[in-house]
């Protein structure tokens, strides 16, 4: 799941202007056995980059797309039961990504859980992308907002606790 997730990842973007979407999950917080919040606005995003290496490719294409990022966050929450979330949280994460702003992308689902992209289109342009992973013993959320190049999305990557997609080898 995760591996889908990471690749549909490459193809899209999210954020609601310069705020992220509304992720009501606090009681899901609160039952986590281990969890990861990564919060960076704007201007942290711009602080960090400052500490890319302008010599090393990689760095140099990340410092060019986070140029017109507005944030990135990330919560990750591990459980130690499986189906700790319900249908109903799911739901309530789902009403902050609706028409006409938002459309759903990719769905995936099966007994491992289900993995959602969603993109934010403002005048036609990609504005955000939102991340839905939910499976048994983990909810995963992340939301990039702010204009990018969808095409160089995957640079981000690895990055800023964003996950690694693997290169696709022939």
């Amino acid at each position: 799941m995760k591996l889908i997730l990471a690749a549909a990842l490459a193809g899209c973007l999210c954020g609601l202007g310069a705020q992220q979407f509304p992720m009501k999950i606090d009681r899901l917080a609160a039952q986590a056995s281990d969890k990861i919040d990564v919060s960076l606005s704007g201007s942290l995003l711009q602080f960090a980059a400052k500490f890319l290496d302008d010599n090393d490719p990689d760095d140099a294409k990340v410092r060019k797309l986070i140029v017109g990022l507005e944030g990135i966050y990330v919560k990750s929450y591990s459980f130690k039961n499986a189906n700790v979330w319900t249908e109903a949280d799911l739901e309530a994460i789902r009403r902050g990504l609706r028409a006409p702003e938002w459309s759903r992308i990719v769905n995936v689902s099966g007994e491992d859980g289900t993995s959602e992209i969603y993109v934010r289109m403002v005048e036609k342009k990609p504005t955000g992308v939102a991340i839905l992973c939910a499976e048994p013993k983990e909810l995963t959320i992340v939301n990039i907002a702010g204009s990018i190049d969808l095409a160089s999305l995957s640079e981000l990557s690895g990055h800023f606790n964003i996950p690694k997609i693997p290169e696709k080898k022939e």
